[in-house]
């Protein structure tokens, strides 16, 4: 069994929960409060509250500057058109120039700062989530796809960068023109600016309906990109399948239902936000047309001067221009909304193992003791479909709430060989996955050397493991790298023999780089028993006391595979190994054979003493085992 399948249907009882509302129909999901999405994302702003306040600051200047310039036209029209003073109008002139100066430097520091901000917040959300993906077991994956929770890391925090940079500047700068605007056409004159106030629950109305619907809209949106991504992340990952089964017409149909869904979803925000844009700008200009109509008499019947007029209407043409601004903008923030439940969601997902307060220390040497006691387990809430498609019969089982391992008793002792037996479905490799506590037992306790393994760090429990499952894993990155990736102090030199051990270093030392040669994506390069080489140099070279072997020669020809087998034997001297054997040569060197069925442990000892005591034993190795040919 891969460890990789395995591990993917890994899941307990609280994480089941957090993963069902995270990737169940929208309609189930948690409401996440716009208040809670905005403190949420004033978190990562208050480390940087020096640059905020500084853009704060530079807002206000910029935003009163502009306004200043009403009076500047003001004083243009009665100081100077108005009573031909040529002196006057040009010191006006002058003042508007470095009023206009003074502006323009404070719009450079807000767009800096506010650019800077918006770049530095996305980053610091990217190490967080990616920092909380980490911690979270296998078992959510296997719920959530991988590519819903790249665009969730990727697209949504693009889109809060953006906000944050730009539309929540424009935003804030818009407003503080709105309120500065109000105040100076007060100012200027008390009667017209009382008739605006009249026509602004006219002009918010709109924003507060058609906003609220756009910010769910740009949910369900973010939502259709999320399994566009997940589709295409799977399509290209499994290519050589694609290909060859010519599903491509297939796949091309499937990829354009997705974008005509991410289409249909975004036809819906976009007809909301156009007729929000819409509205805010004709009702603005509208009150303003009717404004200036009572203005004109003003100015007409000797009420008002000409340059009165002429200010008022350029703070109101500043307002209505914010007001428009401000209702272009909120759409974006909507959106951001959106894209902060996502992301919220993702963080406070709970993590599957519980965190150790004050966790015991293991002692300096491991000795690799095993015991298990009692060890009941069972997945929850997961559905066949959703499940790899190993260990089938343990995932079926698994979906009706049945126990896979039931009232296991088991004592390796250190330096024990022993091979895992039975069908599939029997717990192999959740037994692995027990171990190393990637999950939650239902009852029972697993000891390594007398010590709970649940009272252990998982990080410091699962360094005691040395790794070689039976699907090869092989990361996008050198050779070099992909060995020593348990052991990252090794050298060049440890790698190498480590890859010697293998009999790995015949065939990378015909590669044109060598050992710095890149792999590609999922090892593309390598034939499957090179793969499988690859990872048990790097468990060779990791060390660890106890070694998991998924039938680590499978995937080798009969040549490579006699060398690999020298090599193990040569590694688990002195080391705990557990190996779930598909080869008659696995069993036959093994110290005990340990027979498993539906959980349970049937049978046990050797070789030979099982095919005399047990049948089900005898009939696996007559049946399943591989002889050697």
């Amino acid at each position: 069994m891969s460890q990789d399948a395995s591990s993917a249907s890994s899941i307990n009882t609280e994480a089941t929960k957090s993963l069902t509302s995270a990737s169940a129909p929208k309609s189930s999901k948690p409401h996440v409060r716009q208040q809670s999405v905005l403190t949420w994302i004033a978190s990562f702003l208050k480390p940087y509250k020096t640059r905020v306040i500084a853009a704060i600051v530079f807002l206000f200047i910029g935003s009163m500057a502009w306004l200043s310039l009403g009076q500047g036209v003001r004083l243009m029209v009665d100081e100077g058109f108005l009573q031909e003073n040529g002196n006057r109008l040009n010191e006006i002139i002058m003042l508007v120039i470095g009023i206009t100066a003074l502006s323009s430097s404070a719009v450079f520091c807000r767009f800096y700062l506010m650019t800077w901000l918006g770049e530095r917040v996305s980053a610091d959300i990217r190490l967080k989530v990616y920092d909380h993906l980490l911690k979270l077991s296998p078992g959510f994956y296997a719920k959530l796809r991988t590519g819903e929770v790249i665009s969730r890391f990727t697209a949504d925090t693009t889109l809060l960068q953006s906000v944050v940079g730009s539309s929540l500047s424009m935003a804030l700068r818009a407003s503080v023109t709105v309120m500065g605007g109000i105040v100076m056409m007060g100012i200027t004159s008390i009667k017209m600016t009382g008739l605006v106030l009249l026509a602004v629950p006219l002009v918010l109305g709109p924003i507060f309906f058609f906003g609220r619907k756009v910010r769910e809209l740009s949910r369900k949106s973010q939502d259709r990109v999320g399994d566009l991504g997940a589709y295409v992340d799977e399509t290209l990952h499994e290519i050589h399948t694609v290909q060859a089964y010519s599903h491509e017409d297939q796949d091309r149909a499937l990829f354009s239902n997705r974008v005509e869904a991410v289409m249909d979803a975004a036809k819906g925000r976009i007809w909301y936000r156009s007729i929000l844009i819409a509205l805010v700008m004709f009702l603005s200009i509208f009150a303003i047309a009717l404004v200036t109509w009572v203005g004109a008499h003003d100015v007409m019947s000797g009420g008002m001067t000409g340059g009165e007029l002429s200010a008022f209407m350029f703070y109101a043409v500043m307002v209505a221009g914010s007001v428009a601004t401000i209702s272009e903008v909120i759409g974006d923030i909507q959106r951001a909304a959106g894209a902060s439940e996502r992301l919220i969601e993702l963080i406070e997902t709970p993590i599957d193992i519980p965190t150790i307060n004050n966790p015991v220390e293991l002692p300096p040497k491991v000795k690799g003791d095993l015991k298990l006691n009692g060890v009941h387990f069972s997945y929850q809430n997961i559905q066949d479909s959703q499940l790899e498609q190993t260990e089938t019969s343990d995932k079926s089982v698994a979906a009706n709430d049945a126990e896979v391992i039931r009232g296991l008793d088991i004592h390796i002792h250190p330096g024990e060989r022993v091979a895992l037996v039975g069908a599939s479905g029997a717990g192999k490799s959740t037994l692995f996955e027990l171990l190393q506590r990637f999950y939650c037992l239902n009852a029972g306790t697993i000891e390594l050397d007398g010590i709970d393994i649940a009272h252990l760090e998982p990080q410091i429990l699962r360094q005691q493991y040395a790794l070689v499952p039976q699907e090869s894993v092989i990361f996008a990155t050198s050779v070099l790298e992909n060995v020593r990736y348990g052991r990252l102090d090794a050298s060049e030199e440890e790698v190498i023999k480590a890859c010697e051990a293998a009999r790995a270093h015949e065939f990378i030392a015909e590669f044109r780089d060598g050992y710095q040669t890149y792999l590609g994506e999922r090892g593309v390069r390598l034939s499957g028993g090179q793969k499988q080489r690859i990872a048990i140099a790097r468990a060779i070279l990791a060390d660890r006391p106890i070694l998991l072997l998924d039938e680590a020669t499978s995937a080798l020809d009969a040549i490579s595979e006699h060398k690999v087998k020298q090599a193990l034997d040569s590694l688990m001297v002195g080391k705990t190994s557990l190996i779930i054997a598909h080869r008659l040569a696995t069993v036959l060197n093994a110290d005990r054979i340990l027979v498993m069925e539906r959980g349970q442990l049937v049978a046990s000892g050797t070789h030979q003493e099982l095919m005399q005591s047990s049948e089900l034993y005898r009939e696996f190795a007559s049946l399943q085992l591989i002889t050697e040919t």
